[in-house]
């Protein structure tokens, strides 16, 4: 590796036990440190040797168990045994009663056992109570006060008094052992055992250790070695960076700069370089993120509003649909109004129709007995020319009788010829008189009939004339009902018409408005479908081909070129790629130059 490259400083993932030695070798090779120390570490033969004495090693730790375990309860019922005793005879000399003394021992030794053996379970399932153990050794300073003073003043004689209250300390630190041993298998289960710092460390850097520990304990490092390969790589990475600028580390970028920057907070150097990609991939994420929750919240509003306009369209479709039902309603009702007002005009025009029949028939009764007076009268006219015919008949047999009496006269006699002629004569002029009489009489008659037929035929016209008059009238007006009752029931029937038109119109609007919107909400759903398929794609394409941010930028602005500009970059504004990747004016217009050129180089996502 030659001076200006960036050294290796990824961590090993078992890291050697002792701290690497390669730190003097030639500057060359120092970024190579962790991984010719982890490399040794990985040279070593030991998973055989492990194999051959692990049996052994297990049985070793469960013999010294046992031993450990039974050695502890012997100790503790020889104390417990001891203390008994010794409180016991305290308990009497206090003035305890015979009855009570012997519990007194019991009480304290076991609130001893008690508390120790809740602060083990508490610890066991990681929720400790400091106070239980203070309790148990609080308990256990006082009973070795009532056993070592229980042989009189402890100053007078200070062995004997040792002796009596030595057990229940052994108790006790045989107790403190097991809860280390609790503690420290719990850290191991949970992972967060912290290495010890070696004593000749503190012993040969007194100035530099206190400061190793405490980045030890703020960082949560808990391995020693760990924390020395980050020391090395960190030197190893400053070493380089003078030999880079020549002694003047000043002339490092700030991102060079940044493992030194940031060891005091935990990182590696490895982090610390990471970092700036870290963050720009994080901020592209971040806008990609607010990118997607824009479109998610645009396709919302779109969804929103399409269901909003299509609900709009329904109620106008279902008032449409009331109010055609209202009015076909409403002209039912005056359809059948009028149907019953026609009905009604009807039935008074058939009562004036017989009204009008009654009227004629009675005329016609009239003109019928005018017909039998007259002929009553042309019957007595008759009559009267008959017996004028009589007349004439018995005037000519008269005239007859008259001539033949002549003629007899003129034959038998002929003085009283004369004077029988002259009285026949008489006669006949008497007949001729009475029979112009009676013709005078009959033509008078006549005269009077005929005076009657013609006042009878002209009242009877008169009559009929009238009563025609009205007929026509009320047959007029009947006519023009019946015209005006047909023409209402058209209008309503078209009216109907109209209305039935009207809904089915409506109904046509409704479906056809919620089959747009169908529509409308498919081909959306369709675009967003296709957009975010052709987005999903391009995102595994730059991830596998491990894009810089930059390049992933103008890839996006490629895509909105051909999404919303028709593939044509003077069409996009800058002010849409500013407010989507949040960027100046100048770099937006880069990147639209950027992405013009890659479309024209073929790229399609």
């Amino acid at each position: 590796m030659t001076i200006t490259e960036l050294p290796r400083n990824a961590a090993d993932p078992a890291p050697a036990a002792s701290p690497p030695t390669v730190v003097s070798q030639t500057p060359e090779r120092v970024s190579d440190a962790p991984e010719k120390v982890s490399g040794a570490a990985r040279g070593v033969s030991r998973p055989d040797k492990r194999k051959t004495i692990k049996p052994t090693r297990d049985r070793l730790m469960t013999a010294l168990s046992l031993v450990a375990a039974f050695g502890g309860t012997l100790v503790g019922v020889i104390g417990f045994a001891m203390s008994y005793s010794t409180l016991a005879k305290v308990a009497l000399s206090w003035g305890f009663s015979q009855e009570l003394a012997p519990w007194f021992p019991v009480g304290v030794d076991a609130s001893i056992i008690a508390f120790l053996a809740l602060d083990l379970y508490l610890i066991r399932k990681n929720t400790p109570w400091p106070l239980l153990r203070m309790a148990a050794h609080a308990m256990t300073g006082a009973t070795i006060w009532f056993n070592a003073s229980s042989q009189g003043q402890i100053a007078s004689d200070p062995v004997k008094a040792a002796s009596h209250g030595v057990m229940p300390v052994l108790f006790v630190i045989g107790v403190e052992a097991a809860r280390r041993l609790i503690i420290q298998k719990a850290r191991l289960e949970a992972g967060t055992v912290t290495d010890r710092i070696p004593m000749h460390r503190w012993i040969l850097s007194p100035v530099a250790t206190p400061r190793f520990y405490r980045r030890m304990r703020l960082h949560n490092v808990t391995s020693y070695p760990e924390m020395i390969r980050r020391q090395q790589e960190l030197i190893a990475y400053e070493q380089w960076l003078k030999r880079k600028y020549k002694g003047d580390i000043a002339k490092a970028s700030e991102d060079e700069l940044l493992p030194m920057k940031m060891a005091s907070y935990g990182y590696t150097v490895a982090q610390a370089l990471a970092m700036p990609d870290d963050q720009e991939r994080a901020a592209q994420e971040r806008k990609a993120e607010a990118e997607r929750r824009r479109l998610e919240a645009e396709t919302r509003s779109e969804v929103a509003k399409a269901k909003a306009e299509a609900e709009r369209l329904r109620a106008k479709g279902e008032v449409d649909l009331v109010q055609a039902e209202v009015e076909g309603q409403t002209g039912q009702a005056r359809a059948h109004a009028r149907a019953q007002v026609s009905a009604a005009e009807r039935a008074a025009e058939l009562e004036l129709q017989a009204l009008d029949s009654a009227v004629v028939a009675e005329a016609r009764a009239r003109e019928a007995e005018a017909d039998r007076l007259e002929a009553e009268e042309r019957k007595a006219a008759a009559a009267a020319d008959l017996a004028k015919a009589e007349l004439e008949r018995q005037a000519a047999e008269q005239r007859r009788a008259a001539a033949e009496a002549d003629k007899v006269a003129a034959a038998e006699a002929g003085a009283i010829e004369t004077e029988r002629i002259a009285q026949a004569r008489k006669a006949a002029a008497a007949a001729d008189l009475d029979a112009a009489e009676l013709e005078r009489q009959a033509a008078q008659k006549r005269k009077e009939a005929a005076e009657a037929d013609r006042v009878a035929a002209a009242e009877a016209q008169a009559v009929e004339t009238q009563a025609v008059a009205e007929a026509r009238k009320a047959a007029a007006e009947a006519d023009r009902a019946a015209a005006e009752t047909r023409r209402a029931a058209a209008e309503a029937d078209r009216k109907k018409a109209e209305e039935d038109r009207l809904r089915e119109a409506a109904l046509a609007d409704i479906a056809r408005s919620r089959k747009e919107v169908a529509e409308a909400e498919r081909a959306a759903a369709e675009t967003r479908q296709v957009a975010a398929e052709i987005e999903r794609r391009a995102v595994e394409a730059e991830d596998a081909a491990k894009l810089s941010p930059r390049e992933r930028a103008v890839r996006k602005v490629a895509r909105m070129i051909l999404t919303r500009a028709v593939g044509v970059a003077g069409n996009l504004p800058l002010a849409d790629i500013q407010r989507v990747l949040e960027v100046s004016p100048g770099t937006a217009s880069e990147y639209r130059q950027e992405a013009a050129e890659l479309l024209a180089s073929g790229y399609r996502p």
